[in-house]
């Protein structure tokens, strides 16, 4: 049976009601920003070392809220369907059940899982009462305010490149697979100059998809993660632009690459921002060390289709 069905409200000492009561501020803070999170990436924040246990967290919110509406007699949006997979950018297959009830969601043509999903979220992002919801739920609103670290990565890039942040951009370039890219996409292209004037550090380019790589040595400070986090959010923006002013099919994405480990501080902002960031990447990597070194790293960041 599925998790969405059995799971319970989340007003109960289980460990996923608890979680839940976590985490359902912190999708409020992303439909308030209009922006879906990942799995691995609310799992992070939450604390969470296998996003896979997320089923029932989103189950019992999905619970609550579908409570919550036939009390109030008024829809609340499905607020869980901003979870998506990273690989597909659909919630799991969980979701139908919030969504389509006497259909089959899982056996739905991807095109239009797209569409319901896409029209769910429209709903979530325009909800004007989700304050009065975790009021209702007797929860608070997570506050946000970066302000000191947006003030000093404001205040200087530094200068020039380093020999490090050069050495881990063509290593980037040329072994698309350890920041998570498909085998079967081409080695990138450094410097790439985009029509704002800005240049990507990597560009990775395929039928599908169009992928920067903005990188970020052992030696870059928190500030200058922070400046990277931006760059991937203008880099994503003017991308989108060019594939609209060149008639190109593809999807934009745009990913920090970190030689270092994402500092903990920044989890929250990267999930505001909807950056992808792949840590612990380093020159003198080679494919097989990357397997077994990283491996928890991967298991955190991988995505499951069936995830709810």
């Amino acid at each position: 049976m599925s998790t969405a069905k059995i799971s319970e409200p989340i007003s109960g000492d289980k460990a996923y009601q608890i979680r839940a009561r976590a985490a359902l501020p912190l999708l409020v803070r992303q439909a308030k920003a209009g922006v879906p999170v990942f799995y691995s990436d609310l799992a992070e924040e939450l604390g969470m070392p296998n996003p896979r246990n997320l089923n029932y967290v989103l189950g019992s919110i999905g619970q609550s809220l579908e409570r919550l509406s036939k009390i109030w007699k008024v829809k609340v949006p499905p607020l869980q369907c901003l979870v998506i997979n990273k690989n597909t950018g659909l919630p799991g297959e969980g979701i139908g059940w919030f969504l389509v009830k006497k259909e089959d969601f899982s056996a739905l043509p991807l095109r239009q899982k797209r569409v319901i999903v896409e029209a769910e979220l429209a709903h979530v992002f325009s909800f004007s009462r989700w304050d009065e919801v975790l009021k209702a739920l007797s929860l608070e609103p997570v506050t946000c305010d970066f302000s000191p670290v947006l003030k000093k990565a404001s205040e200087g890039y530094g200068a020039g490149e380093s020999e490090d942040h050069k050495a881990l951009k063509d290593y980037v370039a040329c072994n698309p697979r350890v920041i998570g890219l498909s085998s079967n996409i081409p080695v990138g292209v450094t410097e790439y100059r985009l029509p704002s004037g800005d240049s990507l550090d990597v560009s990775f380019n395929s039928k599908a998809v169009w992928v920067a790589a903005e990188v970020k040595s052992a030696v870059s400070a928190e500030s200058d993660i922070v400046r990277g986090l931006f760059q991937c959010v203008k880099y994503r923006a003017v991308m989108d632009a060019v594939l609209l002013a060149e008639a190109r099919p593809q999807i934009a994405r745009a990913i920090l690459v970190l030689e270092s480990t994402f500092p903990q501080s920044l989890i929250p902002l990267r999930n505001l921002l909807g950056i992808e960031v792949v840590d612990g990447i380093t020159p003198q990597t080679s494919d097989r060390e990357f397997d077994t070194v990283h491996s928890a790293q991967r298991i955190k960041k991988v995505e499951l289709v069936s995830l709810v």
